[in-house]
């Protein structure tokens, strides 16, 4: 699903999770090691679902299965602590913490701790952008130098191409140069301008709306336009009229490497030397409207269903059916049996997107047919073979609870 993330030159970003949506339904080094598999109790083999709609119930047996197949998953891929959370309108819920938190202290993960979400961002800026677009403030098919001088092929590339990830823009987090100053001093600040720069510098890699690659650099410009419609920082007009209204407490879009307590501290390798570090600390300016906003798990919980179906907790809608429409049609990606519509995707009926940013992954992901929430929050964005470890996750948890409908979002291959 990152990938719908934020990922640096790995795939840079998250081709896996960028790239993955389908058709809208209807309409390091060795450090402690994780729980293993043999903790858990024996799973039972699974059962065949009453219908291809319905995901099973989570009987203590099925819970059970969960229990090992995490378990197993941290084990496999060396992944230090995992949160899980799954819950399903008739069938109860599922909400559980493996690991550690914090390995140099052994402090265990909980179901409370704030986390960094990555590209879960895109989710949040796209919905402040067609919230304008309801207002009347903007039209999806504007082109974007409209709003933002400077633009490679800025006067045929529509907001609605930026973000559907068809816009043709080169990728600035798999810029050389933005690498090794990320990685160099990711204590740095970054402006939006000088995160377009890196992007900028390069050609553009094909006609807008021509095909489908996943870009960060799409999703900096659609936060500018939300600031210049609205007046007011990308920041603040999330949390006024996005995280306030769907009664999100908890979660932020941070100005610096501001990180509330309690919460994990992250695990990565995407650093200078490939060395696995902590990076808790790390300032994420860099991905800004793409990938910097911060969260927890309940408050997740909340936004899956309604980024999903557009209607707030309270049944009034964020925003317009029509526009919601428009948001989960989705177009062919470069992943098979993933489609991707306006910063969403749609893998086999889960729609929703994940998030990477180093140290950290999340999947957050709603199935309407069934109407069941699924929310994986880890502290490592460590591929394991390849693939990342939140897809690992979800493909598992989804064999398990929604046999007819299984996350499988495979990687592509790196752009380099």
């Amino acid at each position: 699903m990152t990938h719908a993330c934020t990922r640096l030159r790995r795939g840079a970003v998250l081709a896996t999770a960028v790239a993955m949506l389908m058709v809208p339904v209807a309409g390091g080094t060795a450090l402690a090691a994780p729980p293993t598999a043999t903790d858990a109790p024996a799973a039972d083999p699974p059962s065949p679902s009453a219908s291809e709609d319905a995901v099973r119930e989570l009987t203590p047996a099925v819970r059970r299965q969960l229990d090992a197949v995490v378990r197993r998953v941290m084990d496999e891929a060396d992944i230090p602590g995992v949160t899980v959370g799954l819950w399903t309108p008739d069938e109860g819920e599922y909400v559980r913490s493996f690991g550690v938190a914090d390995r140099s202290e052994g402090r265990k993960m909980t179901n409370d701790l704030y986390t960094r979400i990555g590209s879960e961002t895109k989710t949040f800026t796209v919905t402040a952008l067609l919230e304008l677009v309801d207002q009347g403030e903007a039209g999806l098919d504007d082109t974007i130098d409209r709003y933002v001088d400077g633009v490679p092929n800025g006067d045929e590339i529509t907001l609605r191409q930026l973000a559907g990830m068809r816009s043709g823009l080169f990728n600035y987090t798999e810029d050389d140069d933005f690498f090794k100053a990320l990685t160099t001093d990711p204590q740095r600040s970054y402006t939006p301008r000088q995160l377009l720069d890196f992007a900028f510098r390069h050609p553009v890699l094909f006609p807008p709306g021509d095909k489908f690659s996943y870009s960060n650099t799409n999703l900096v410009l659609l936060g500018l336009v939300v600031e210049k419609l609205s007046g007011k920082k990308l920041q603040d007009y999330i949390r006024d009229h996005v995280l306030l209204p769907a009664g999100m407490d908890h979660s932020l879009f941070p100005v610096g490497a501001e990180y509330p307590d309690p919460h994990a501290q992250g695990y990565s390798n995407q650093t200078a030397d490939g060395k696995v570090e902590d990076t808790a600390d790390w300032n994420p300016s860099w991905a800004w409207a793409a990938g910097a906003m911060i969260s927890t798990l309940d408050d997740l919980r909340i936004w899956a269903r309604t980024v999903a179906t557009g209607v707030l907790p309270d049944g009034n809608t964020l925003i317009s059916p029509f526009t919601q429409k428009q948001r989960l049609t989705t177009a062919p990606t470069t992943i098979p049996g993933a489609g991707y519509g306006l910063g969403i995707f749609n893998v086999d009926g889960w729609i929703g997107h994940n998030g990477s940013l180093p140290g950290y992954e999340s999947l957050t992901v709603y199935l309407p047919s069934a109407q069941t929430t699924l929310v994986v929050l880890l502290n490592t964005d460590i591929d394991h073979k390849g693939t990342e470890p939140s897809t690992l996750l979800g493909d598992a948890i989804t064999k398990i609870v929604s046999p007819d409908h299984v996350f499988d979002l495979p990687a592509e291959p790196a752009a380099r």
